[in-house]
């Protein structure tokens, strides 16, 4: 994913996504691949990285190292489009089409639209109206059901908004999110799929928007690499070390392999 390092203080885009877990990454794959120039902020580790080992994800059979997916989840926004700011957000304000959000090193981003996924914080929310159930500790954001908000232009996604505890289901939530923002853009967009050649123009329909026809040879192209870029990431041990809930180690990143010797990611 393309880090924004920019000079500029201010950054504009169409969809500014708080929070880089399974959920925010997510979403911002589908508002990326819709074309709509999309931000994440992402600063603060995913849960995900916690996990000893993920097994109940849909597509690896033997499970898969959480902090691997992470990584793998962050490549494939970035590959279709999405571009990562580091921090936090501290304060969102405006409205549908111009909301501005301050992050934690005092620089703003403008955005047409927000993705919040920023488990559990909902703190920069309370300016703009939203609906926050408390919870102890904990702060929810009501959402219909495909996770608009009360306030047009801010959508949530994931834990955030009461979702189960789950890779899967973030995963899932956060797609039905951005394709939710993707429709309320009003961007041409019929659904994202890539066809065989044939598929659509051999009916006599046009492509539709959002899909695409692809011969043979391309086809077999992308599966060559794909298969490619798998084998890199299964190659080696991942080198980030394990983690556990920070309450439970002095290291203030939860860090349990005290000899690790690998990347502190």
């Amino acid at each position: 994913m393309t880090d924004v390092t920019t000079d500029d203080a201010t950054a504009d885009c169409d969809v500014l996504v708080a929070g880089g877990g399974v959920s925010g990454l997510t979403a911002a794959t589908y508002t990326a691949r819709a074309g709509l120039r999309t931000l994440v902020v992402s600063g603060e580790e995913s849960i995900l990285r916690r996990n000893a080992h993920l097994e109940n994800f849909p597509g690896f059979p033997a499970g898969v190292n959480p902090r691997l997916f992470a990584d793998m989840l962050r490549d494939q926004a970035g590959r279709n489009g999405a571009e990562l700011v580091g921090g936090t957000v501290e304060d969102l304000a405006g409205t549908e089409g111009e909301f501005v959000a301050t992050l934690s090193d005092g620089r703003t981003v403008t955005a047409a639209r927000v993705v919040a996924a920023s488990w559990s914080d909902a703190d920069y929310l309370d300016g703009l109206g939203v609906e926050i159930r408390d919870a102890g500790s904990k702060r929810y954001v009501a959402v219909d059901g495909v996770g608009r908000t009360s306030v047009a232009g801010v959508y949530v996604a994931g834990r955030l908004a009461e979702k189960y505890h789950q890779a899967v289901v973030a995963a899932g939530h956060g797609a039905e999110a951005g394709i939710t923002l993707v429709h309320d853009a009003e961007v041409p967009y019929y659904h994202d799929w890539v066809a065989p050649e044939g598929y659509f123009t051999d009916r006599g329909r046009e492509v539709p928007p959002g899909c695409e026809e692809i011969d043979a040879g391309e086809r077999d192209h992308r599966e060559a690499e794909s298969r490619e870029t798998m084998r890199e990431y299964f190659a080696e041990p991942h080198d980030q070390r394990q983690r556990t809930h920070p309450s439970l180690v002095d290291d203030e990143r939860g860090r349990v392999d005290a000899d690790w010797e690998g990347d502190d990611g």
